[in-house]
């Protein structure tokens, strides 16, 4: 009896009832009772339908009032048919998105608290190295190893170069703010351009190339193309001994187009296969300079280009990577 509105209803039906006897009561007595009873029935129809509708829509309010402190492991549900029921689904049904959009933010949230602890010490260490080695440098008088010092930090500087370039385009990617051509590619000449940084790291580390790319067209952004199979094959690299075997194999069906690189080295731990493309993962048989970002960031522009990565691997047996450009058309 709180709502002003159910007040006024009430108040309106009995005076309705009121008159409707009273103008019958000059017809008949019993005119006027059959008139008042008639009237007081639709009006106590009406008065309780009307007090359900109420009660239904506090019970919605308190719901709503509960999900905004963050109770989001209601159940709304309701089948019946009615303009109000529909709302209850359709709220529902917002609130369900509203949770997943929570528990996303979490996660986001989590990732982005765990991505910057890993890039803080990816960074940290040879920021550290630089910094002893420039105090020990300071005090050094031998030209010889002044001259190893500086190299050592230009390593360093080098692979954070790398680091932060890596991690730009990541979040380039991430932020879909990365520009991808759409342009023919001959895959030949992608993984002509895709070899081109390592060939003095394969020469003098004896590794042979064979190379099967039997020429293709296909269509993609051809540097961040070369950018995802040239950290593809750095990963081989860095598990091939001297002297290995890079395969690198180009074909082309109906359904796809596609580009297998395999090594010959020590293979990935089956444990690790599953993880092999998450960022800033190590697996039990990573390199000490590996830092877990190439694979990741081949594999997220790859996805860009509508083509897919996968791998397979037994440890002590070497890795075979396969990248797929589908043909959308077919």
């Amino acid at each position: 009896m709180k709502n002003r509105e159910f007040k006024i209803l009430i108040c309106v039906c009995a005076a309705v009832s009121c008159i409707s006897a009273a103008v019958c009561a000059f017809i008949s007595p019993a005119c006027a009772v059959i008139c008042f009873l008639c009237c007081a029935a639709v009006s106590g129809a009406c008065i309780f339908y009307t007090h359900k509708r109420y009660r239904d829509i506090a019970k919605l309010n308190d719901y709503l009032t509960r999900v905004c402190s963050g109770e989001y492991e209601l159940e709304l549900s309701d089948n019946t048919e009615g303009e109000l029921s529909i709302l209850k689904n359709n709220l529902y049904k917002m609130m369900t998105m509203l949770r997943k959009a929570s528990e996303d933010a979490k996660k986001d949230k989590l990732y982005l608290a765990d991505s910057f602890a890993d890039i803080s010490h990816q960074l940290k260490t040879p920021l550290t190295s630089m910094m002893i080695i420039t105090e020990v440098l300071s005090d050094e008088q031998d030209a010889d190893k002044r001259a190893g010092f500086i190299k050592i930090i230009e390593e360093q500087l080098e692979k954070m170069k790398w680091l932060i370039t890596t991690l730009l385009k990541l979040s380039k990617l991430d932020a879909g703010t990365a520009e991808m051509a759409n342009s023919p590619i001959s895959a030949q000449a992608l993984i002509d351009k895709s070899l081109t940084p390592f060939k003095l790291q394969i020469d003098i580390r004896n590794i042979r190339v064979e190379r099967n790319d039997d020429d293709f067209i296909f269509s993609g952004d051809e540097n961040w193309s070369a950018e995802a199979l040239e950290n593809i094959i750095k990963n081989c690299l860095e598990h091939i001994e001297d002297c290995g075997v890079l395969k690198i194999i180009a074909a082309s069906t109906r359904v796809y187009d596609e580009i297998i690189i395999e090594d010959n080295g020590c293979g990935i731990a089956k444990e690790d296969l599953p993880h092999i493309f998450e960022r800033f993962y190590h697996g039990k048989n990573s390199s000490a300079e590996s830092v877990g970002i190439g694979l990741a960031l081949s594999k997220a522009v790859l996805e860009r280009q509508s083509a897919d990565i996968s791998v397979s691997s037994k440890e002590g047996s070497g890795s075979r990577f396969t990248v797929r450009f589908y043909k959308l058309n077919v």
